[in-house]
């Protein structure tokens, strides 16, 4: 039995990183079963990094999947942790002689592609150099080389001459992107897609893909309602997706499955939507719906919210947080996520009240008074909840408006305003009374009145300034004088 180095998961809590010590609910063999790619082996090595009950075969896992690739980088990557954390492991022992023999294996394919995009570059012939490139990115892509990838296909745009050509090009790109980290990339490739010259019927037929790129670039970015929005409106022909077969269209596993739309959807609805809006947006959406039945759990939760049984909604999602914090894409954004959605459903219990103990907060919330106080807390610096805490008798009070006076403040303000217009009002009388208008039929536009000079003596509005008061004035009381 390999024993496990505690001192790394010790050093990654106090460095503030999270480590889950419950097992998921999933199986981690079914769990990664659904995934291909670069981001089987990534998620391998979080899981790896992250749960300590999981760190040896998850590790053991990487370890295989890496040395069936030919990423290099990513295999150092994965043995450095397995030193870390399996140091006995007979997997922390480097295979040096794969590495040499992945290293010349990649040198010799990188050369021969090369030579052969030369060669059709000489030939002048543009869909060979396209395919050239097309074919220079993906090596580059599978061996780690993410940066020349995306050199790759940015010169290959060049050379397509079809709709299709330019929606190959840009899901490579948004591929690679992704793998980067690079969420701006993603979302200028997906609207570019999008764009109406460029919707072909091939990019069509991929709106699922270019929805699930969308709301996975907003959710990096921490924008949950408008990636709520995309994956709640993502076609749902992703769901009859072969994931077992690489060469099924539909299947974005590369990427994420199914149930990772459901669930990134769900969550990001419930941390941004109302109750109205999940119940028209998310609940009767028929489109999102078929995602929903994928993750059950996902939809109860969002059917407790809806029907105001905040506690049943948060207990779903906690007995959840061990397996969300073990997503690739979740985990950063999860502490977030939860505090938002916690912080509605507060709002929405407190709303009818207008005090209210922490006790029976505590006790609604399925918490203790110590843990609502330092949220109640959190949320008002937050400006999350417009409300006060008073914490002798440990009540939160609710902020209520001065009826008396506001209604004092506008009986003076309509006061003021009905002296300033009977004020003008009888500025004009005086004025027409003391010959004071000036007009000339004979020449359009010669008319001088108030109205012309902008003034409005019935309405109260003066846009000419004090200057024109105070002139009116002087003439007013000189031709009265006269």
């Amino acid at each position: 039995m390999i024993s496990i180095e505690y001192t790394y998961f010790t050093k990654a809590r106090q460095a503030g990183r999270p480590v889950v010590e419950d097992l998921p609910k999933s199986d981690l063999e079914q769990y990664i079963a659904n995934y291909r790619g670069k981001t089987r082996l990534d998620r391998l090595l979080l899981i790896g990094t992250t749960a300590p009950l999981l760190a040896p075969e998850a590790l053991r896992a990487a370890v295989s999947e890496a040395k069936q690739g030919r990423d290099v980088g990513r295999y150092d990557a994965v043995l450095a942790a397995v030193r870390e954390i399996l140091p006995g492991d007979i997997n922390a022992v480097p295979d040096s002689a794969w590495v040499d023999r992945t290293n010349r294996q990649v040198k010799a394919e990188s050369d021969r592609l090369e030579t052969e995009l030369k060669g059709y570059k000489n030939n002048l012939i543009k869909e060979s150099i396209r395919m050239g490139y097309d074919d220079l990115g993906q090596h580059f892509h599978r061996t780690g080389d993410l940066v020349n990838s995306v050199k790759a296909y940015g010169r290959m745009r060049d050379f397509c001459t079809t709709a299709s050509h330019v929606v190959i090009m840009s899901l490579r790109l948004i591929n690679v992107s992704i793998d980067q980290g690079n969420w701006l990339a993603v979302q200028t490739n997906v609207q570019k897609l999008r764009s109406p010259g460029q919707l072909s019927t091939e990019a069509q037929q991929m709106t699922a893909k270019l929805s699930a790129a969308m709301g996975l670039a907003l959710l990096a970015s921490g924008n949950f309602r408008e990636a709520a929005q995309e994956f709640v409106e993502a076609d749902p022909r992703m769901t009859q997706a072969r994931l077992d077969d690489p060469s099924d269209a539909e299947a974005f596993n590369e990427v994420m499955t199914p149930n990772d739309i459901a669930v990134y959807g769900g969550l990001c609805a419930l941390a941004s939507m109302d109750r109205n809006e999940l119940q028209k947006q998310v609940l009767e959406n028929g489109k999102f719906r078929t995602y929903l039945e994928l993750e059950p759990h996902i939809r109860r939760a969002i059917t407790f919210f809806v029907s105001s049984k905040y506690s049943a909604c948060l207990n779903i999602l906690e007995s959840y947080r061990s397996d969300y914090l073990l997503d690739i894409h979740l985990q950063r954004h999860l502490g977030e996520l939860y505090f938002r959605i916690r912080s509605k459903a507060i709002q929405q219990y407190f709303i009818p009240f207008s005090r209210v103990t922490f006790g029976a907060l505590a006790s609604a919330f399925d918490t203790n008074e110590h843990t609502i106080e330092q949220e109640l807390t959190s949320m008002i610096k937050r400006k999350h909840l417009d409300a006060r805490i008073d914490l002798v008798d440990r009540v939160l009070l609710s902020r209520t408006a001065n009826a008396r006076s506001d209604l004092h403040e506008n009986a003076l303000r309509t006061a003021k305003e009905y002296e300033r217009t009977a004020h003008l009002r009888i500025l004009r009388m005086e004025m027409l009374n003391a010959g004071l208008e000036v007009s000339d039929k004979g020449k359009p536009g010669a008319n001088t009145t108030l109205e012309n000079v902008g003034l409005d003596p019935y309405h109260g509005g003066a846009s000419t300034g004090n200057w024109l008061s105070e002139g009116i004035g002087r003439s007013l009381r000189s031709g009265l004088r006269g």
